[in-house]
């Protein structure tokens, strides 16, 4: 037997050294007859396993009835973990519906059985523990407890309701437990004749569940006939579930958000599957709250403190929720700082001599509570203070909004649209995550103090010295953070000019490329950029000092403190001590690290109060500018007496002076004058636009407004058109009809559901000013104040919309019409003449003609460019009256006369601005390869990755020779300390490197990315800015960028950091208790199963998102730049309605982006605080002295801080691949098909081309897309050198498809153009472009001065653009001003006149001097005096050059040399103007048309005047 026993010494130094069974052993020693007392002793039984042996008295006969009893009870435990498994898997895949079936009593009676037999064995299991009855039977506590545990999953399992395979399998655990039971138990009976208590009581509810599982089996197959409608409706009703119905379980545990987790799991999310927010979540809610405080705080405070009062009203308004979460805070904080004492009980209790399990099953439980209401504070902490920032967020960008519905000229003139989006987008959007940072800063303050009395607690007198180098290190933080802030704001600033820039940039494309300016506005993109780069580069190298200094303190500290220690003796460097000084210098650390970044942030947070406050206080629209009246009885409309108007009250000479005016009800007054005489702004006073600075405006009944330059919203064109208002057919058709829009409808692919592009710009001008036009009549209004509506249209449809409109749809409403078409004045009641800000004529036409000054001017300007049409062929003004009866024996024009127009441009069934195109699913790692390759970093990524694996194993390191020299007898305290210090601080090193080959992979990505978005968007071709809204390219180059910038670099590197270092928590946990490697394994398993089911559905939130926020900040500029025209038409209600809709949208996402978020913590922290909870219980049945104190120290110290390391490895991997769809985004655009070449080296032109200016056109075919029906249909034709041709043709007939085809704004689907022989396509871009001048029929003009706008290139002498701009007519002007050529122009050139900015563009082409000038629309808003003078001086400036000049007035081309009429995209006629009028040909229509469109019977009046 002895020799039995050598074989047995293995197997106890296996139990000893695995589960440490000493009891096993002795069991099989007695059996063997072997005494124990020879064999070296074990410590104490401490384990589980052995427990079958020792129960059934050492007997392994499986035919016992204790070995059959503890089968069952293993099966059970065995269908126990599946069915939580399964339930698991269930809750995170889809929200349990209901938990009791409350039809089913039978199940709820069975189920309360299952819980009095649990309670029933927990009682005893515990009382054995307590009593420790037995001797032998050491493990009886344990397996009563774990029949407790099985009974209690039992009554669980016939509560809750769940998918079919789950009820299935809970049936068969039914029917197999009771099956065995019941085997069981009459074989004791029929062997024994007797059975015990035990066995008798849980029997009859064994049955009961038998009767269950049967039950269960039969609804299942009914369930299965009726399966599909019950589903769908299950499927609406848990979609419609709300946060503020869930449940407390649903609302502690984030599980209301399942429903959508789930359907995100199994397809990807689109913004119809998003659920609206809840009610109390609504931004219209939010606003009220926040109005109504506003409003009281405006009233108690004078108008001199007026300081800070948002951030008041924001206070009063949340102050009580927020008491809920600082509460939550606290909570959080406590549990954080008892960690560290709770760490220095465990090694305190492992250094015991005795064994004392139940202390140490009661630190085990502080521990659980501990960590437990650590994670439920937090949680609660995260998520409720971002939904109250997001309440914050939407209370103020709606107030923002309101407000700039109400904001007055002058508070306009100081907050720019781009400013408004920023108040918005930046500044509102900003207090997000201003709860939480507030809570943040003050809890990290009383962390830090709470931390520091644990350390006075701990060690005494040692910690003072400690404070020394902390209190450094946080003032080295100060400065450090300071340095990083205003890197950041000057990073912030430049950032703002760049998409300042860009935006304006973006907005004038068009006349960027007809004037090849794309190298002069890159290379002020890329200027700003590198001013920006230049901060944003020194911000990133600073970064690393500062994580140096954040890993570096705590070292620094404990050395110090330890040598406190050990210099006043006022505790022992012993394992306790040692390990709870590092946890809480880690707890510590934190607040060190992040309160200086807190305080900056909030220090932001109050700029942004203060400007936001700035906004709100700002100048309001009066009510008593306008007295407005309902129509009544009364006979007037307009009333203004004695009225001095001025823009800018300050200047001492009024914008309008001494305006006494009446318009009775039903008249149609019109307005003229020369160019800023203050036309438009007449029509501002009526509408209560302009401070009134005396006199009295009253306006008798409701007004529509049409504006001189066209604002349409994006949407489509019934949207334009109805406004808001609901759908009348034959309103709305009527509406169509007068204003010549129903041939354009017929023409479109989608009809009147074609979509309108961002500012109308896939609609020509005319287009848009009839769109304008319609939108205004079909409102229905009283009074019509019409802006100058017929510059953009031809001459014909100027007609038909004044007769049609104008005379017979607003035949009984007053209507004032400021127009520079003098043929229509005769038939108005009375005309208004201007100049100099006063109306210095008022009467018939009649009654002016005869008085003569200033109407005469108009009049003579516009007979001398009729008359001008008699002297075409040399007959003099016979021919001239010749011509005259044809013209007025002619009807009046009709729309069936009209030519048919070009369709909008896009081919059939596609909407030419379609939805942004985003990634879907899960893109796999392209993202990173893409972000690698494009910034060829995978070198400084490697070398990051390395570093940090250095830097993890000597942290790793440091520690355990803290763990093991303290054991050593010998070691001095010196030697300890010195080289704790210095591979700590070497690891120091390493982190630097890291940070610091990051931050270079940062600014090599960020600028590769933005030098390829750069080059994409400026060699894309027109149709890319015509098909897609500015917002969606500003996102890119904003947002996108930013995270590129500050975000991805550094998140490599942390999620490298987070998983190194759970992985090394993980190892050193298991070098002290491998079995805790089980559960850690299954928890990573278990939380990277989470992380991808939750990264479905985040991806596609945060994708979602990048379409929502776009949205609010396109309505906000569109409102800004329409505000006028909504206050108008009185629909600032809708348009306030509108972007509370938008607002929640956006909103929405965030909150559900952040509790997604914490729903995934929450179940992290879960499974690795289990993970954590496995190691303290296996570190406590640990055997006295076989593990030291100190590994006992590290091991808990590595353990306690598995949660947070966890956690901040998957928030950073979750972030990173959020942050990859910015990558995505931007690589999209840099993708974009090209334009071609700027430049081809191999085919440039000779310098002097084109010499002649000769234009051949050879069957030239244009469509915009390439299935898109063509534009331009083989037109083929000549432009000889040095000749004046004119295009006409109605609107939309080709006239602009054809100027962009001569500067391959788009490129010929077929046929040549010639100039001087060569052929433009076969040439660069730049090289074509350079030598062609254009005034395009839309003047753009840039933010800058007078010089800049006319010479961007910097050409030209002060001298030759002062004498271009006396040939355009802005000499005087010009002169007047202070600065001169440095006098500013506003964004788009605001501050000028529409007029204005046309000459600006002649004064451009006349410094340019190109052989070939391309006039497009050039003089639309100018009145007929100042454009004859204009086509004088382009005869003479211009005598030598090819001049085409595509017009919709036809004196403007009529004494052209050669006449090109186009109608349908096809050439009609090419010949002398005088060989088409001797012809019925359709130019001599058009211009009979004209003829008769000035006067049907103003001829007379013309002769008699003559």
């Amino acid at each position: 037997m002895r020799e039995a026993f050598v074989s047995l010494y293995p197997l106890k130094c296996f139990w000893q050294n695995s589960f440490n069974s000493e009891l096993l052993y002795n069991v099989i020693c007695r059996k063997l007859h072997i005494e124990s007392s020879t064999i070296p002793t074990m410590a104490s039984f401490r384990t589980l396993l052995g427990g079958f042996t020792l129960i059934c008295e050492g007997k392994l006969d499986f035919g016992s009835f204790c070995i059959q009893r503890t089968i069952i009870d293993v099966i059970n435990l065995v269908f126990l973990f599946v069915f939580y498994l399964l339930l698991f898997v269930c809750s995170v895949r889809k929200l349990q519906r209901s938990v009791v079936n409350k039809r089913d009593r039978i199940s709820i009676v069975v189920s309360i059985c299952c819980t009095l037999i649990s309670i029933l064995y927990l009682s005893v299991g515990l009382w054995n523990l307590i009593a420790r009855i037995g001797e032998f039977n050491g493990l009886i506590w344990l397996i009563e407890l774990v029949r407790g545990l099985i009974w209690i999953s039992l009554s669980v399992s016939l509560l809750v309701r769940t998918s079919q395979p789950v009820k299935i399998f809970i049936s068969a655990w039914w029917v197999s437990f009771a099956l065995l039971v019941s085997v069981l138990h009459i074989e004791i009976l029929f062997r024994t004749h007797r059975i015990e208590i035990f066995d008798v009581l849980p029997w009859p509810v064994n049955i009961l569940m038998l009767f269950c599982a049967f039950r269960n089996f039969i609804d299942l197959t009914k369930e299965h006939e009726s399966l599909s409608e019950p589903l769908l409706e299950e499927k609406e009703e848990k979609y419609q579930i709300e946060v503020c119905e869930a449940n407390f379980f649903s609302k502690l545990s984030f599980s209301w958000i399942n429903p959508l987790l789930s359907r995100g799991y199994l397809r990807p999310l689109a913004l119809e599957d998003i659920p609206s927010i809840s009610a109390e979540d609504e931004s219209s809610l939010a606003y009220q709250k926040f109005a109504y405080v506003w409003e009281t705080l405006i009233r108690e405070k004078s108008s001199i403190d007026r300081r800070n009062l948002v951030l008041r009203a924001i206070t009063k308004v949340y102050f009580k929720e927020n008491i809920i979460i600082a509460v939550c805070v606290i909570l959080r904080t406590i549990s954080v700082v008892a960690l560290p004492l709770l760490l220095y009980a465990f090694v305190n209790y492992s250094n015991q001599e005795e064994e004392n399990l139940q202390k140490g099953l009661v630190l085990l439980g502080f521990l659980i509570v501990s960590k437990v209401v650590e994670s439920l504070s937090q949680r609660y902490w995260y998520y409720a203070s971002r939904r109250s920032g997001m309440r914050m967020r939407s209370a103020l960008m709606v107030a923002v909004y309101q407000k700039q519905l109400k904001l007055s000229s002058l508070g306009r003139r100081r907050h720019s649209t781009g400013e408004i989006v920023n108040y918005i987008a930046v500044d509102a959007y900003r207090m997000g995550e201003f709860p939480w940072w507030f809570h943040s800063t003050w809890s990290l303050v009383l962390q830090l103090f709470m931390s520091m009395g644990v350390l006075f607690s701990v060690v005494g007198l040692g910690a003072i010295p400690g404070i020394v180098p902390l209190v450094i290190c946080g003032f080295l933080n100060m400065p450090f953070a300071k340095i990083i802030q205003k890197c950041q704001s000057e990073v912030m600033i430049s950032q703002d000019e760049r998409l300042r820039a860009i935006s304006e940039i973006l907005n004038s494309m068009k006349i960027i490329k007809l004037q090849s300016w794309e190298d002069k506005f890159k290379s002020l993109i890329e200027s700003l950029r590198g001013k920006e780069f230049k901060w944003l580069s020194k911000q990133q190298f600073l970064r690393p000092y500062g994580t140096v200094l954040y890993w570096i303190s705590p070292t620094i500290v404990s050395s110090v403190v330890f040598l406190g220690c050990a210099l006043f003796g006022s505790a022992p460097l012993n394992a306790g001590t040692i390990f709870t000084v590092l946890a809480t210098l880690r707890s510590m650390a934190e607040p060190v690290r992040m309160l200086p970044e807190a305080l900056s942030i909030l220090i932001q947070v109050k700029v942004s109060f203060d400007r936001i406050n700035t906004f709100l206080l700002d100048d309001e629209l009066r009510n008593d500018e306008v007295r407005r009246f309902p129509l009544q009885n009364s006979d007037k409309s307009v009333t203004v007496e004695a009225g001095n108007f001025s823009w800018v009250p300050e200047i001492a000479i009024p914008t309008l002076r001494n305006v006494d005016l009446e318009i009775k009800r039903g008249q149609k007054i019109a307005v003229c004058g020369p160019v800023g005489a203050g036309k438009s702004s007449i029509l501002y006073a009526m509408l209560g636009e302009i401070p009134k600075l005396s006199g009295t405006v009253s306006v008798f009944g409701s007004i529509a407004y049409v504006s001189q330059v066209s604002w349409i919203q994006s949407g489509t064109i019934r949207d334009n058109i109805l406004y808001g208002k609901p759908m009348d057919a034959d309103k709305y058709d009527k509406a169509i009809n007068a204003c010549a829009l129903d041939k354009d409808i017929n023409s479109f692919d989608h009809g009147d559901l074609t979509e309108i592009g961002q500012r109308g710009i896939n609609m020509s001008g005319g287009q848009k000013q009839r769109i304008q036009l319609a939108r205004a009549i079909y409102n229905d209004a009283d009074i019509y104040l019409l802006d100058d509506p017929f510059s953009a249209v031809d001459a014909l449809t100027a007609s038909i919309l004044f007769n049609d409109c104008v005379m017979t749809a607003l035949a009984k409403k007053t209507v004032v019409l400021v127009t520079h078409q003098v043929e229509f004045l005769s038939e108005v009641d009375r005309i208004l003449v201007m100049d100099g800000g006063q109306i210095t004529q008022s009467g018939s036409y009649e009654k002016l003609l005869m008085a003569g000054t200033a109407f005469e001017q108009l009049v003579n300007a516009h007979r001398d460019s009729i008359t001008a049409l008699g002297s075409l062929n040399g007959q003099g003004e016979g021919e001239s009256r010749g011509i005259a009866p044809l013209m007025f024996n002619g009807c009046s024009p009709t729309k069936q006369n009209s030519e048919g127009e070009i369709s909008v441009k896009g081919p059939p069934g596609i909407q030419l601005t379609q939805d942004e195109e985003v990634e879907i699913g899960d893109v796999g790692w392209k993202p990173f390869m893409d972000y690698v390759s494009i910034s060829k970093g995978s070198v400084y990524l490697s070398l990051s990755i390395l570093t940090q694996l250095t830097f993890v194993v000597l942290q790793a390191t440091s520690t355990y020779w803290l763990a093991i020299s303290i054991q050593i007898p010998n070691m001095t305290n010196s030697m300890l300390i010195g080289v704790y210090t210095g591979v700590a601080t070497l690891s120091a090193v390493f982190v630097f490197f890291r940070s610091h080959y990051a931050a270079h992979l940062g600014l090599k990505a960020s600028k590769a990315f933005h030098s390829g978005l750069t080059n994409a968007i400026f060699k894309a071709p027109m149709l890319f800015f015509d098909s897609t809204p500015v917002g969606r390219i500003l996102t890119r180059a904003s947002s996108d960028m930013s995270i590129l910038d500050f975000d991805i670099p550094f998140a490599f590197v942390f999620v490298a950091a987070g998983v190194t270092e759970v992985l090394t928590t993980v190892g050193i946990m298991a070098f002290i208790t491998w079995q805790v490697l089980i559960v850690a394994i299954l928890a990573m398993v278990a939380v990277k199963y989470i992380q991808g089911y939750y990264m479905s559905s985040a991806r596609e939130l945060i994708r979602i998102n990048g379409t929502t926020k776009a949205p609010v900040m396109n309505y906000a500029a569109e409102t800004s730049l329409g505000v006028v025209t909504i206050r108008a038409f009185n629909m600032v209600d809708r348009f306030f309605r509108n972007n509370l809709k938008l607002v929640d949208t956006d909103a929405t996402l965030f909150f559900l982006s952040n509790a997604a978020m914490e729903w995934l913590v929450l179940r992290i922290e879960t499974l690795q605080n289990l993970t954590l909870f496995t190691a303290a219980f296996f570190l406590l049945l640990l055997p006295k002295n076989q593990v030291t104190p100190g590994l006992v120290g590290l091991s808990l110290s590595y353990a306690l801080s598995l949660t947070g390391t966890q956690i901040f490895a998957s928030r950073w991997y979750c972030s990173l691949w959020n942050y990859m769809i910015s990558v995505e985004r931007i690589k999209q655009f840099m993708h974009i098909p090209e334009e071609p070449p700027a430049i081809i080296e191999d085919n440039r032109p000779p310098s002097s081309w084109p010499s002649k200016g000769r234009i051949e056109l050879q069957e030239l075919k244009i469509r915009y897309r390439s299935k898109a029906p063509s534009v331009l249909k083989g037109i083929t034709c000549t432009f000889q050198e040095g000749n004046r041709v004119g295009v006409v043709g109605r609107t939309g007939s080709g006239k602009t498809t054809l100027i962009s085809a001569l500067f391959r704004l788009v490129e010929p689907a077929s046929g040549k153009i010639l100039i001087d022989g060569l052929d433009i396509c076969s040439m660069g871009l730049k090289d074509l472009r350079m030598k062609l001048s254009i005034i395009p029929q839309e003047p753009t003009l840039f933010r800058g001065s007078i010089r800049t706008n006319l010479d961007p290139l910097g050409l030209y002498s002060d001298d030759e653009i002062w004498k271009a701009l006396e040939k355009c007519q802005l000499k005087t002007t010009i002169s007047a001003l202070p600065n001169k050529l440095d006098s500013s122009v506003s964004d788009e050139g605001e501050n000028w006149s529409v007029g204005q900015r046309q000459l600006f563009c002649l004064g451009r082409v006349l410094l340019k001097r190109n052989r070939i000038l391309v006039l497009d629309e050039a003089t639309a808003s100018i009145d007929s005096a100042t454009d004859a003078i204009l086509q004088r001086i382009i005869r003479e400036e211009f005598s030598n050059c090819t001049v085409i000049t595509v017009a919709h007035r036809v004196l403007t081309v009529i004494d052209s040399d050669m006449v090109m009429v186009l109608s349908y995209g096809k050439l009609l006629e090419y010949d002398e103007p005088s060989n088409l009028l001797a012809t019925n040909s359709s130019f001599s229509k058009l211009v009979a048309e004209y003829w008769s469109s000035c006067r049907r019977n103003s001829y007379q009046n013309f002769s008699s005047y003559q």
